[in-house]
């Protein structure tokens, strides 16, 4: 009922088309890949994939396609989650029917639309997470950046020669520090707030 509705608002517009309304993160990654729209509008509570996950992967198979996450959840966790995923825009379904066209079209202008409410918790989330970033130690940081590049636990802890529980217990920090709950997430952070680049000119 949501997903007509929604549909029905967009196509009422005149200017938006709208190309497809799927139910599951699976089946929007795999429509996404075969239609190409401009803007994707992505809830992040799906069955299967999660809407987290369907945006990352979608931004990996087209970076050009605009996703902006609909959804009732404006926790700065959640918030975060989507940005480091590849969202563009983040707006809360209590936001007014005008105030969704309004964000669908600056999205496809290339513009980063986000309500009032997660935008505070972006900007908060965001500064206090950097600053708990720069309070990684030199190890917390190599373990990271090794996330990052796609290793498991045990090959990190052969890497730097540690125990796979000191791993754990490093990932542990890591991620009450830099506000994610798994190491896709933490990678993806890694990635975004230059933590790769780093590594590679030191």
């Amino acid at each position: 009922m949501v997903r007509a509705g929604l549909e029905q608002l967009l196509v009422a517009s005149g200017d938006i088309e709208v190309v497809g309304s799927v139910a599951d993160g699976v089946t929007a990654v795999d429509h996404v890949r075969r239609s190409r729209p401009d803007v994707v509008l992505m809830d992040i509570s799906l069955p299967g994939l999660d809407g987290i996950r369907a945006t990352a992967a979608i931004k990996a198979a087209d970076p050009d396609v605009r996703v902006v996450m609909l959804t009732s959840f404006g926790d700065r966790v959640r918030v975060l989650a989507a940005v480091d995923a590849g969202a563009a825009g983040y707006i809360l379904k209590e936001a007014d029917p005008e105030d969704l066209l309004r964000a669908v079209r600056a999205a496809a202008r290339g513009e980063s639309p986000v309500s009032p409410r997660a935008g505070q918790a972006l900007f908060a989330a965001r500064t206090g997470r950097l600053e708990a970033a720069d309070q990684l130690t030199s190890r917390e940081r190599q373990v990271l950046l090794l996330v990052a590049e796609g290793l498991v636990n045990k090959q990190i802890a052969r890497r730097l020669g540690i125990s796979e529980k000191t791993t754990k217990a490093h990932l542990t920090r890591i991620y009450a520090a830099i506000g994610v709950s798994d190491r896709t997430q933490a990678a993806l952070w890694a990635e975004r707030n230059g933590l790769l680049q780093d590594d590679r000119t030191t």
